[in-house]
């Protein structure tokens, strides 16, 4: 699919009034139909979606989850305990996910890091919007990857800044980058589909 940036907001902190402000400003300029929406567990952002857009579908990332699940767990068994998680968001069902969810809990390793067992129990129905998909379909919807790609290049642009002299010089600079990244990303697009075409 095509990614492209709806806005830049700036706020001094994250909340339910201000993803409500995000969403309400992102509808009031036409963004009508939101299917899935696909976050890391910013606080209030669900639950501003889901008022602006009734029929949409909130799920948490899934990378974010594991990223959260292994915060407790000693370097030597991370990969250990990422193969068992993998089992709970590979499953191809809820009721099989929650058979491997508690499987993991059971284990050693699940015994070991409640509290990677827990990050999964109080995130799960934010989670199982994912395993209605097919196993395709998920590998497009299960992470906030290229949002956090984006944020990524627009960090090392901006890493030899010092300051911004106000908010709307800090805006400008910014959708600037964005502009000459979505150009890169346009010519990309453009050369693989001659590429296609000429096949």
């Amino acid at each position: 699919g095509i990614k492209h940036i709806l806005g830049i907001w700036l706020a001094k902190e994250e909340g339910a009034s201000f993803w409500a402000q995000v969403c309400a400003n992102l509808a009031t300029r036409g963004v009508h139909d939101v299917f899935i929406v696909c976050c890391d567990g910013l606080k209030g952002l669900p639950e501003a979606v889901e008022a602006t857009w009734p029929d949409s579908m909130v799920q948490t990332c899934v990378v974010h989850l594991i990223r959260a699940a292994n915060r407790w767990v000693a370097y030597g068994d991370r990969k250990a305990v990422s193969a068992g998680l993998k089992k709970i968001y590979t499953a191809p069902t809820e009721q099989t996910a929650l058979a491997a969810l508690a499987e993991f809990e059971a284990s050693e390793l699940g015994e070991k890091y409640p509290q990677s067992v827990k990050v999964w129990r109080d995130a799960w129905d934010r989670f199982i919007p994912f395993l209605e998909f097919p196993p395709m379909a998920r590998k497009v919807i299960y992470t906030t990857n290229s949002i956090e790609s984006m944020n990524n290049e627009l960090r090392k642009a901006t890493r030899n800044r010092v300051q911004f002299t106000n908010d709307e010089s800090a805006i400008k600079t910014l959708w600037l980058m964005i502009c000459n990244i979505e150009d890169k990303r346009a010519a990309k697009r453009a050369k693989q589909g001659k590429r296609v075409a000429a096949t």
